[in-house]
Order: C-alpha cells, then sequence, then structure tokens
C-alpha cells in the first residue's frame, strides 16, 4: 500500500540511472564506516544503496520508516494535507532518482531527506505568496474573505490553477515579463536588463498584461 503511493507510473519508469556505479561504491564505503551505535541510520544507508542499485522495494522501506515524520515537517510548513503530502511524494521521487549522490558524511538519511523536504516547502511557499501578489495586482476584489481553513486552502488550489491558466493566455512577451517579476523576483530594471528591451517597454507589458489578467481571472475564479 504505501509502495503503491510512492512508486507513481513516472517513478516506475525511472529504470536506469548514470552513474549508479560510482554512487553505489561511494555509498557501500561509507556505509561501512559508520559507527556500530548508529544502527538505524546504518540500516536506511544500505537501503539508498539499494535503490542506488534499482530495488523498489527499499524504496517502500524508507517510506514506510520516514514518510510519518517528513510529512509532519510538511505539514507543519504548509499548513496543507493535500500539498504536503504531494510534496512527500515529490521527495521520495527525487530521493530513488538520486539516492546514490547521497553523502554520509554531511548527515543522516533522515536529516538529508528533512533538508530537501524544507528547501522545497519554501520553494512552494514563495511560489505561493507571488501567486497571491499576481492575484492581487491584476485582480484585487477576487481575495476571498476570512482566515485559513479547508475552504481557504481550496480557493488557494483553485487561485493557482486559475492563475496559471490566465497566464497562458497572454501574449508571450507579457507572460515572460510578468513571470520574471513575480515568480523570479526581478525588479522591471533588472527584466529590462535580461531581456536586452528599453525599460519603458517592460513597463508597459507589464501593464498589459495586468489588465488583461484582471479580465481573465474573473472568469477562472
Amino acid at each position: 500500500m504505501l509502495l503503491a503511493k510512492v512508486l507513481s507510473p513516472g517513478l516506475c519508469r525511472l529504470e536506469s540511472r548514470e552513474g549508479t556505479e560510482t554512487h553505489r561504491g561511494r555509498i557501500s564505503m561509507a556505509f561501512a564506516e559508520q559507527t556500530p551505535g548508529d544502527d538505524r541510520n546504518r540500516a536506511q544507508v544500505q537501503l539508498l544503496a539499494a535503490m542506488a542499485r534499482g530495488e523498489k522495494a527499499a524504496l517502500a522501506a524508507l517510506y514506510d520508516q520516514l514518510s510519518g515524520p517528513l510529512y509532519s515537517l510538511a505539514h507543519r510548513m504548509l499548513a496543507d494535507p493535500g500539498e504536503a503530502q504531494d510534496l512527500l511524494q515529490d521527495i521520495f521521487l527525487q530521493a530513488w532518482r538520486t539516492a546514490g549522490t547521497y553523502d554520509p558524511g554531511r548527515g543522516t538519511v533522515f536529516s538529508w531527506l528533512a533538508t530537501l523536504v524544507r528547501n522545497r516547502a519554501i520553494d512552494r511557499i514563495r511560489m505561493r505568496q507571488r501567486r497571491a501578489e499576481l492575484l492581487s495586482a491584476a485582480a484585487p476584489d477576487l481575495q476571498p474573505a476570512g482566515g485559513e481553513d479547508s475552504s481557504g486552502s481550496l480557493w488557494r488550489h483553485e487561485k493557482a490553477a486559475a492563475v496559471r491558466t490566465a497566464l497562458a493566455d497572454l501574449a508571450p512577451d507579457q507572460q515572460q515579463a510578468i513571470e520574471l517579476a513575480y515568480f523570479s523576483g526581478l525588479t522591471q530594471q533588472e527584466i529590462a536588463a535580461r531581456l536586452n528591451e528599453p525599460l519603458g517597454t517592460i513597463k508597459a507589458r507589464i501593464r498589459r498584461g495586468l489588465l488583461k489578467l484582471k479580465d481573465l481571472l474573473p472568469a477562472r475564479l
């Protein structure tokens, strides 16, 4: 059951990885150097070594051991059960793909995965904030009332989908300028420099794009 949760169709197709032999050797040597008192982490290092060899049962076993605390961490940061579960599966997919890159000298298996969870959660929070800023700029009257609850979580997911589809309907130059401003965090001057365009042109593209979003978003929310 747990294996079915982790092994998505995309993950099941990951039957080969470059450099497996080199990574496997690094993990095996590091495993031999572990101290006897660290039995749990030694066992988890072994599971990563097996994952580097393509053994899916090892992935299921690692998921059984660590999914609970990692999910709790993701949920605490994101305050959204569905998003926390999505993030967790992304992390175990990443662990499956990159098991051979784990370096035991830099921390335990759990600390490695927890760092991945934190980094991904921070990325998601930032993206959530940028979508909110974009929606606020384009359609401030469409913000929901009340605090964050299950309905607020549903609103956030609907809002994210609406913003993505609305952006796709913009002219390519407007979409590019808005994405750089709201999702890459660049100033208008930085966007102008990156695109080698006059600052006035960039300002006009963002302004026209926001006006277009103002027309598009209400129909999607």
